[in-house]
């Protein structure tokens, strides 16, 4: 069904493209002047202290390509809708590429602005797959997210341990939240908490809504006689399920979990986004489809 409903999106998408930026003119076909643009894909955040972690990558992106306009959509349509109703609008990537050929560039780098390359990866992945079969653009590419490779895996362990707080004592655990996907992605999660671990047995990475969850991550918690745990999120931004289901005060939140189970907790609310370590990742992931464009 949801692949059915995409089909009839795209379907619609291209004839609004066709309408809207005259597909057909004399422009097409490699005669336009070149112009590039660099459009990037966030999951998006209704939580105006999220915005920190958007504005510290548009900054870095703008310094590490300079002259380069960048434009900026968010795939979850309830998030765009929620911001909506305070009056800032966010387009979903197919209408920003739909609004960039508009706007006659040429070459468009999308870069993903996700941790994994999961479900929302892949579906934004179709939709700019969508504008290369239409011919669009002359190219448009597609960036990885966060970890794809061994090297961005490293590059992310590293980063998490800048990020670790310094007061934090080695029999003292800390214990990152990912969001989780149902996709087979996920075991980017388990690996990502192996490497961690090759260098510290105390460092979990644990889901919301994928492997590992928290009840495994407690179990663990217990076999290595931990009494204190550092929480904090594995995601851009620290947003609703941070707040919310890691360091919130219902019964489920995994600091409410934990602390029944016996564990003094911490939280830390900063979205990876808030760091430059993981930002320097997704902005050298830019420089892939820029370097295609030369």
């Amino acid at each position: 069904m949801k692949t059915v409903k995409w089909f009839l999106m795209m379907t619609a998408l291209m004839l609004f493209v066709f309408s809207v930026t005259g597909y057909a003119s004399a422009d097409h076909g490699g005669n336009a002047q070149k112009k590039v643009g660099i459009l990037l894909v966030a999951f998006g955040s209704s939580e105006a202290s999220a915005q920190i972690s958007f504005d510290n990558i548009d900054k870095k992106v703008k310094a590490a390509y300079p002259g380069i306009p960048v434009y900026w959509a968010y795939t979850s349509h309830i998030i765009r809708e929620k911001l909506a109703k305070q009056g800032k609008h966010l387009d979903s990537p197919a209408v920003a590429l739909a609004k960039m050929k508009d706007e006659k560039f040429t070459h468009v780098a999308v870069q993903s602005l996700h941790t994994i390359a999961g479900e929302e990866y892949h579906d934004l992945r179709r939709t700019v797959g969508a504008f290369k079969q239409m011919g669009a653009f002359q190219r448009v590419i597609l960036g990885y997210p966060l970890m794809a490779t061994q090297e961005d895996m490293q590059r992310t362990v590293d980063a998490i341990f800048k990020s670790i707080p310094k007061n934090r004592k080695a029999k003292e655990a800390v214990v990152l939240m990912g969001h989780g996907t149902h996709h087979p992605s996920n075991a980017f999660y388990a690996a990502l908490m192996f490497q961690l671990q090759l260098k510290d047995p105390n460092i979990f990475v644990g889901t919301v809504e994928g492997y590992p969850g928290i009840d495994l991550i407690s179990d663990l918690l217990k076999q290595n006689k931990i009494k204190k745990v550092y929480l904090m999120p594995l995601m851009s931004v620290a947003g609703d399920h941070a707040k919310n289901d890691m360091a919130g005060a219902e019964d489920d939140s995994w600091k409410s979990v934990l602390t029944k189970a016996g564990f003094k907790c911490e939280t830390i609310l900063k979205g990876t986004a808030e760091y430059d370590d993981f930002i320097d990742i997704w902005v050298d992931h830019v420089g892939g489809p820029l370097n295609h464009f030369k």
